[in-house]
């Protein structure tokens, strides 16, 4: 159990750094190699400074040295992380239930028409 958001942000930035790593090795192997770092945009301003610091200090020592796996990849270039406002963040579209305003800024940022459809009974 995760002691507190800090730690449950780092762990999912972690996860996500593992998939992004795992991604580029994927890539490479069909031939695609990456030759610049995986870009990550997160939306929490405070895991990205523990990611990046490799001190430890009172407020991280309780997280498990196996989400550390950030600051490995961007070590060694494979990924790099950037800060990224709630109010920017794309995905929300499908992980939050936007208000309709929210909504409609997304799905145009998207790229998605609005469709009118009509049922028939």
């Amino acid at each position: 159990m995760a002691q507190s958001t800090a730690k449950v942000e780092y762990i999912s930035l972690a996860a996500n750094t593992n998939q992004g790593i795992w991604l580029r090795k994927l890539l490479a192997d069909l031939g695609q190699e990456q030759s610049s770092p995986t870009e990550l945009y997160y939306d929490n301003k405070s895991v990205i400074p523990i990611a990046q610091n490799p001190v430890q200090h009172g407020k991280t020592k309780h997280m498990n040295v196996k989400f550390h796996s950030i600051r490995e990849g961007e070590k060694n270039s494979l990924v790099k992380l950037h800060y990224c406002s709630t109010d920017v963040q794309l995905v929300d579209i499908m992980t939050k239930a936007p208000l309709k305003s929210r909504l409609e800024f997304l799905r145009l940022k998207l790229g998605m028409s609005k469709a009118n459809l009509k049922e028939e009974c």
